[in-house]
């Protein structure tokens, strides 16, 4: 079944234009992936009929998978199989597929050629208790792609959407919706919304309904859809429509499309799944052990009144108020560049390090911070990369402002500032942030919802700092003296 639907869709994608699939987020689904994300699922075999629901189904690939699975595992009964699919250049090739199955297999089939979305009641059917569809089991590669917030399909969800959706959380929330009580369901999607404010509401939703059993990563983001250019890094996860807990996730990584290097670890649940509610994805003991240490801390950054912000000049917006050397009025503005082995050292003769305003939304008081570069090379050591910067060192100037590619924590003392950085540079946090985050954007978002240890403590860890070399090794021996 899954051979012939494999072809069908090989000879669809080399008729169809990449820029034309990209309309509809559309990035098929792979022989080994389709394989993979149907042998997740546990089949209840003594169900005279199963539901099976594949949304934005494509050519069929993932159903196809997944019958073959079950009647491999030797089911003797009727599959009943929805498929939504919008694009009419998909549906007749879709169609040929689930009548070639269902000369084989005892399947019937209804091909819904609506939107999934705005064709079903979400948020009346949690007001007023309309019952949905409900299915079995779900399998899913939704579309991946940006959508307005005055969509119809964000406003149909609007309870799950912040700002500017993306597709796929839409798609995986009415799948939640669709699935039966204490049955499962797998997808492919974007890790985009394991962390971070954006994705708050959809991650609520999901673990206020659902637990998660398996999870899966790819280690290169270019083998999940060969040929595509997907710059997502994408995983495949499995949920279940239950309130109790497990004890571990299932966590699974393999290096190539093909699957032929799985490796396995059971993570502790409450790891994985923090109490913000944010995902952490552990494939090892040694990250497990890196969270088990950080979250026994006992604050937080916006917790000590000190949260990180982003920086606020915009650069090539505020280009008449910039200029590359002091004059009268003018005040030091601060870039990444200015980074220098653990210190802000200014100026640097950098183009625009200087800024002329009065205006209070383009300044900040000068006082002491730790600048914390936003973006960094995947291929540094380093996520995490900061600097000191004292206020005692630059007593001239009133003001100072900071370009947007660098966040900030201001602090209230010299002592606190050290302490932030032993913290912030050290190997831990730097691991907690690379599992919390598989970007190389560094999130004040994710960073103030770190765990750090209490004031008395940071301070203590800066005072210890202070007469040394602002080392990674130095900042791990101090900070291991308060965390083990």
């Amino acid at each position: 079944m899954l051979h012939f639907a494999i072809e069908n869709t090989n000879k669809f994608i080399a008729s169809v234009p990449k820029s034309k699939r990209k309309q509809y987020g559309q990035f098929f689904t792979s022989k080994a992936t389709a394989k993979f994300m149907a042998e997740l699922f546990d089949v209840d075999l003594t169900l005279p009929e199963i539901t099976l629901l594949d949304a934005g189904c494509g050519t069929g690939v993932l159903t196809a998978a997944w019958i073959d699975m079950v009647y491999s595992r030797g089911y003797k009964g009727n599959i009943k199989v929805t498929c939504y699919e919008t694009d009419p250049k998909v549906v007749p090739v879709l169609i040929e597929n689930l009548e070639y199955i269902k000369e084989y297999r005892h399947i019937e089939y209804e091909v819904k050629v609506e939107n999934y979305i705005t064709t079903q009641q979400f948020e009346q059917n949690m007001l007023f208790g309309e019952e949905p569809n409900r299915y079995d089991y779900i399998i899913g590669n939704p579309p991946y792609k940006k959508i307005s917030k005055d969509s119809p399909e964000a406003k149909s969800m609007s309870s799950v959407c912040y700002g500017a959706p993306n597709l796929y959380s839409l798609f995986c929330c009415m799948g939640i919706r669709n699935l039966k009580e204490g049955k499962e369901m797998v997808y492919i999607i974007p890790r985009s919304w394991t962390s971070g404010a954006y994705f708050e509401y959809f991650r609520r939703y999901v673990f206020s309904n659902c637990i998660l059993s398996n999870i899966h990563l790819f280690e290169s983001r270019d083998k999940v859809f060969e040929g595509e250019s997907v710059l997502q890094e994408t995983i495949i996860i499995k949920l279940k429509k239950q309130s109790q807990k497990p004890t571990t996730i299932r966590m699974t990584t393999s290096s190539t499309s093909e699957f032929s290097d799985v490796e396995a670890f059971d993570a502790p649940y409450d790891s994985v799944v923090g109490r913000n509610r944010y995902v952490f994805l552990v494939t090892n003991k040694e990250q497990s052990d890196v969270l088990d240490k950080v979250n026994k801390m006992p604050a937080t950054l916006p917790s000590l009144n000190m949260p990180m912000k982003t920086g606020l000049i915009v650069d090539f917006r505020t280009r008449d108020v910039l200029r590359d050397e002091m004059e009268e009025g003018c005040y030091p503005l601060l870039y990444s560049q200015h980074i220098k082995e653990g210190r802000v050292v200014w100026p640097q003769g950098k183009v625009g390090e200087c800024i002329l305003t009065n205006r209070k939304a383009y300044l900040q008081k000068n006082d002491n911070y730790l600048i914390v570069k936003r973006f960094t090379a995947k291929e540094e050591k380093r996520r995490l990369q900061c600097g000191i910067y004292l206020k005692q060192r630059y007593p001239q100037f009133e003001y100072i402002s900071t370009q947007n590619k660098v966040n900030f924590i201001q602090c209230d003392s010299p002592c606190i500032t050290y302490g932030l950085y032993v913290i912030l540079n050290s190997s831990l946090y730097d691991a907690y942030y690379r599992i919390l985050n598989g970007s190389t954007q560094v999130n004040s978002t994710e960073i103030n919802s770190m765990p750090i240890p209490e004031r008395s403590v940071i301070e203590e860890m800066g005072r210890a700092l202070m007469h040394k070399e602002l080392s990674e090794t130095n900042c791990n021996q101090i900070l291991e003296q308060w965390i083990r």
